[in-house]
């Protein structure tokens, strides 16, 4: 039997070293004549919610000028379910101001990131999040990550449990170390060498070999995509009672240009599991990524390889006989949208909520629009909650019948009012990734070029008739899935500066991969392609079809109905 010790990849030595997930940040910080933490410290800063980044827009003229790169960073906290207090909302809009860029950005994993955040502002700011009650940990990292629901709290009291369950699961799966409060918030580090795993029960001592995605949902809705999360839950309601979930593994949407071994997959659904035991159900899935999951190339450690390799009837198998007891058979359901419901609805209880549109999940002031002026005002008084979307989106939920008009007034007097309604669909369903120039993986631009784009192709589309129509676009700026492309009905993804991919062919409902159709377009080649297909769309579309079904109706492009025919 062969003696020799797996193959592991540099960041798994990394994490072996870390000591619980230490590393030498505290070093790192306190040494003020650079910018940058140590390299080592790159890959375990991400577990505590944050990525080192530059500027690229300046490397080159710093580079001339002879100076190291204009380094920040990048903090994402965790908000289970997208539910924030108007509190938290406060602390984080001041955060922004003190310490970032000054603006708020709502994620596609229905949470807040800063940008910009120096080095040396690292500690206030993460205290920051701590005094309201938040936290970065696991923002990032080989960890599980934030967990998302579908958040409208107007459609049922089933919405209330399953949000209730995403910050069940988020807890149960935090790291257990005390790494984060003595970096943070305490200042006292512990020595660690003789610590076992009993420290970190369910990750261990070298955590997962990549990141790890949950996500709930309550159907008809799925704006939180649940088929690109490694784990997706289907709440299964019967008379406004929920009875549990059906379970989807495998899902994940990252690839790697000209590496058809690496593709985005959608979950298969495996069975359904009472409510009661859907956190339990969570923690042996991760287990088995952790056992399982390849630790030698990271391209292809995360959880939809690892269920590819073994086969999904043996992964089955091994997460029934860790519950000790077999998933029960899938319940039927039926989702018809993964978009935002904008504009003013209301409860029987009085209390109205506001679905916000907010354009690349920007929360800032600009001239004739002062969204985030106005937010920090509505979150004096407002006693609901702020919850962000999986779509960037914002909703004012829970509002008193006495602030319902104060609310519209003060967002009307900043430009910022409820504008959804006036803008196309195709604008209102959009998604892009922040890519340049803060992103190191980024080839093109994504958030700030796409609505330069869309006006574009909002001519179009009012032009074909086809305003409401729900299109999906996704814009990113590297292959990854930061802004879920591969679910886009139209999905431009960055391949060289100024150059994109188009894939077409996604369903509206999150249920269906797209397929590449063009490579390496500019914005003459992207408009070129799509005009005479949004032009047959208007004229040729069934009653109800999309744009995604219509295209491979028509034959344009084939179903990526597996992950693994993605390049076919």
């Amino acid at each position: 039997m062969s003696t020799t010790p797996p193959q592991l990849s540099e960041v798994e030595h990394v994490k072996t070293a870390n000591r619980y997930l230490r590393g030498t940040i505290a070093e790192s910080l306190n040494n003020r004549l650079a910018g940058a933490l140590n390299p080592d410290d790159t890959h375990i800063i991400k577990f505590h919610g944050s990525y080192q980044q530059t500027d690229r827009d300046r490397d080159s003229e710093r580079k001339r000028q002879k100076l190291e790169p204009l380094f920040s960073f990048m903090i994402r906290v965790r908000v289970p379910g997208g539910v924030a207090t108007a509190p938290q909302w406060q602390r984080m809009d001041a955060l922004a101001d003190a310490y970032g860029n000054g603006t708020l950005k709502l994620t596609t994993r229905q949470t807040f990131q800063l940008h910009g955040v120096l080095k040396r502002d690292l500690r206030p700011t993460i205290q920051g999040f701590n005094d309201s009650l938040l936290d970065s940990i696991a923002g990032c990292g080989n960890v599980n990550r934030n967990v998302m629901c579908n958040v409208n709290p107007h459609e049922s009291r089933g919405h209330g449990e399953v949000q209730a369950l995403a910050a069940a699961i988020s807890a149960h799966l935090t790291p257990r170390t005390t790494a984060y409060h003595e970096i943070w918030l305490d200042g006292e580090l512990q020595n660690t060498t003789e610590a076992t795993d009993d420290a970190e029960p369910v990750y261990g001592k070298t955590y997962l070999p990549r990141k790890f995605k949950i996500a709930l949902t309550l159907p008809p809705y799925n704006d939180s995509d649940i088929f690109s999360n490694d784990i997706g839950l289907i709440a299964i309601e019967e008379n406004g009672q929920l009875l549990g979930f059906n379970v989807a593994v495998g899902g994940g949407l990252g690839m790697t240009f000209n590496q058809p071994e690496t593709y985005p997959r959608l979950a298969d659904l495996i069975g359904f599991v009472p409510t009661e035991k859907v956190v339990d159900v969570c923690e042996k899935i991760v287990t088995i990524q952790r056992d399982w999951g390849n630790r030698a190339n990271r391209k292809l450690s995360r959880l939809k390889y690892t269920i590819d390799r073994a086969g999904l009837p043996a992964f089955v198998a091994e997460l029934h006989q860790r519950l000790g007891y077999a998933l029960a058979g899938t319940r039927p359901y039926q989702f018809h949208s993964s978009s935002d419901a904008f504009g003013w609805t209301g409860n029987a209880d009085g209390l109205s909520h506001l679905v916000l549109f907010v354009e690349g999940g920007q929360v800032l002031d600009c001239p004739g629009y002062g969204l985030k002026s106005a937010l920090h005002k509505i979150s004096a008084f407002h006693t609901g909650e702020f919850r962000l979307t999986g779509n960037q989106n914002l909703i004012l939920a829970n509002i008193e019948p006495a602030h319902r008009i104060r609310i519209q007034a003060i967002l009307e007097a900043h430009g910022a009012g409820p504008k959804a309604e006036q803008l196309t669909a195709l604008r209102r369903n959009a998604l892009a990734c922040v890519a340049l120039p803060t992103c190191s993986q980024a080839f093109a631009e994504a958030e700030r070029y796409l609505p330069q784009l869309l006006d574009k192709l909002d001519a179009i589309i009012r032009a074909h008739g086809l305003a409401e129509a729900g299109i999906l676009v996704r814009m990113t700026g590297c292959p990854n899935r930061c802004a879920r492309p591969y679910l886009g009905e139209i999905a431009l993804v960055g391949k060289a500066p100024g150059r994109y991919n188009l894939y077409l062919g996604a369903n509206h409902a999150g249920e269906r991969l797209n397929k590449l159709y063009r490579e390496m377009l500019d914005e003459d080649g992207i408009l070129r392609e799509l005009v005479p297909l949004l032009a047959a769309y208007a004229v040729e579309r069934q009653p109800g079809e999309g744009f995604g079904d219509f295209v491979v109706r028509t034959g344009v492009v084939k179903a990526t109905l597996f992950g693994l025919d993605f390049h076919a």
